[in-house]
């Protein structure tokens, strides 16, 4: 695992060698679940703080994910939440559909970017300068930052189903494709929150 401060520090770089101030780091979570939409988050901090224990969202405990959440919120000059729900995964398929959510999240925020990082190798259409940083949640702060954001809001919609839909356990495995999930379609059918063209030939 990086350092954390190697995080913040590769987003100081970016911001000597491109010149500007206002860093968005975009990131998204849920792409591979059989349920749900799939969540993508933006977010803006302030040049030089330090945020200690933002890293990769999937090298964070659920407890700190939460705890850091609160804390990110408070000190990012800008921060945005956006979804593509399981219809529109279905329709246009996950990749779009998690590129739509980025865009959606850049879209939404309070401040207007001058540089946004995206996670992965594939950029969502923007309208403000935007490069892709591979494994970017475990090499740039920002997105590192708007990964938490995106794993805390997709995991609390989750909670909201597992309440909703309790046989179906998604509390537990937040819509990924366990055997429980699997079992529970199997015995009382897909939802509308399920996304169709995950479950082709497997229930």
């Amino acid at each position: 695992m990086k350092d954390n401060g190697a995080l913040f520090e590769y987003d100081s770089a970016v911001r000597a060698e491109s010149g500007v101030t206002l860093l968005c780091g975009v990131d998204e979570a849920g792409r591979g679940p059989l349920a749900g939409p799939v969540c993508a988050a933006a977010v803006i901090l302030p040049e030089g703080v330090i945020i200690p224990g933002v890293n990769d969202s999937k090298k964070v405990s659920e407890p700190k994910r939460e705890e850091l959440f609160g804390v990110i919120t408070e000190t990012a000059l800008a921060w945005a939440v956006a979804f593509s729900d399981e219809k529109e995964i279905d329709e246009i398929n996950i990749l779009n559909a998690a590129m739509l959510a980025m865009k959606r999240a850049v879209e939404a925020l309070s401040v207007r970017p001058e540089l946004v990082l995206c996670d992965g190798n594939k950029l969502p259409r923007l309208d403000v300068p935007a490069r892709y940083v591979i494994k970017g949640d475990a090499t740039s702060a920002s997105i590192a930052a708007a990964s938490i954001l995106a794993k805390v809001s997709r995991d609390r919609l989750m909670y909201e189903y597992d309440e909703k839909y309790p046989e179906y356990g998604f509390g537990k495995h937040k819509g990924y494709g366990t055997k429980q999930h699997y079992d529970a379609i199997e015995r009382y059918g897909v939802l509308d929150i399920h996304r169709k063209t995950f479950l082709k030939g497997r229930v």
